[in-house]
């Protein structure tokens, strides 16, 4: 006759004739001691893990203020130079804080790929090269950026133009007010975002970091502003920084 199943077992270790059990025991020493080292173990691996996952995963959440910053008038830039502008990317640590951007006015002509709004009137590229982030430097005779430490080549629209980088130049965005605003016939720029070889907009992503295909998934935004740049809802700037006006 088949044992049936459904049969109560003892909870004792000694009434299932386990070795070496004792007389009122419900687990085992050898049992108690694995329950332990594995749990001893998950302690140690939550230890290790977690502040490295929130490392990875913290910035997605980190939101960072920007301010408006003025560039230049309407009447520094044209469609067929750039011009280098000191910019301040983090506020309050002086020379530290403070990077280039290439700086003209949008060319209909050839500025057709990418979003086309009031945020792009101006196209102002980061002097960061996208393989490492080098500093990068405008050949105005060749009309290319040159990477010096590696070898990345971008065109006149910041394109990857041969080396090693795996996307375009990041931009940042730039505003101009119509008449009757109180910064009309002054150019702002504004917060920093990347693009893909489409130069459509993303949140910022760090050198290294492919935006086309998958890689869009793989690589999380880094130091994402208040406003989301990939939706381009900005604030217009109020006044004229720093006049009060």
């Amino acid at each position: 006759m088949p044992a049936d199943r459904h049969k109560q077992t003892s909870k004792y270790t000694a009434d299932r004739g386990m070795p070496g059990a004792f007389e009122g025991e419900t687990v085992t020493r050898r049992r108690f001691m694995e329950a332990v080292t594995h749990g001893a173990g998950g302690i140690a691996a939550a230890a290790f893990g977690l502040p490295a996952l929130g490392f990875a995963i913290g910035p997605i959440f980190k939101r960072q203020p920007f301010q408006w910053q003025i560039i230049g008038t309407t009447h520094d830039f044209s469609e067929t130079a750039y011009v280098t502008k000191t910019i301040t990317i983090v506020e309050g640590i002086g020379e530290a804080g403070k990077s280039i951007a290439y700086v003209r006015k949008r060319n209909p002509a050839i500025d057709n790929q990418g979003p086309q709004d009031q945020w792009d009137q101006y196209i102002a590229l980061s002097s960061r090269c996208m393989h490492l982030g080098c500093p990068v430097r405008y050949v105005e005779a060749a009309e290319r950026f040159i990477c010096p430490c590696h070898g990345g080549v971008y065109n006149f629209r910041g394109e990857v133009a041969g080396g090693p980088p795996v996307r375009p130049l990041d931009r940042f965005y730039t505003y101009s007010p119509p008449a009757g605003h109180p910064g009309h016939g002054y150019v702002y720029l504004g917060p920093r975002y990347s693009v893909n070889s489409e130069l459509q907009r993303f949140s910022p992503r760090d050198p290294g970091e492919p935006l086309d295909g998958i890689g869009q998934y793989l690589y999380p935004a880094r130091a994402s502003t208040a406003i989301r740049p990939s939706i381009a809802n900005l604030p217009l700037p109020p006044t004229i920084p720093g006049t009060g006006s």
